[in-house]
């Protein structure tokens, strides 16, 4: 059992995906401050903040609906990647990349969320 959600292996992944999501972005143009920018830090960052959430929930009802929202934002911050890419904002191998390993962390979130029910 895990002290604290810092131990656990799932949220280390998101967030360190998370700041790999925000050191993509730093050079983006100041135009998208308030947009692809903003979205995409807060989808990817969204996704670590609702791991440790649900790891301080009691029920497992609770629980699973915060892994829930991490999985949504986890598929927010995919969308925001492809899309960077199609704009060419982002190199399709960093997407590449960064899109398999959400991959991975979607798959370890559905195997908590269906040990849940």
């Amino acid at each position: 059992m895990y002290k604290s959600f810092t131990e656990m292996p799932v949220w280390q992944k998101a967030h360190k995906l998370s700041i790999d999501v925000f050191n993509l972005t730093i050079n983006l143009p100041r135009s998208e401050d308030y947009s692809l920018t903003s979205q995409i830090r807060k989808a990817s960052s969204s996704i670590p903040a609702n791991i440790s959430e649900a790891f301080g929930r009691k029920t497992k009802k609770d629980k699973s609906n915060f892994y829930v929202i991490a999985r949504g934002s986890l598929f927010e911050t995919q969308n925001h990647l492809l899309y960077g890419e199609g704009v060419g904002y982002f190199k399709k191998s960093i997407v590449d990349g960064l899109i398999k390993q959400y991959d991975n962390l979607v798959y370890e979130i559905n195997k908590i969320i269906n040990s849940l029910s």
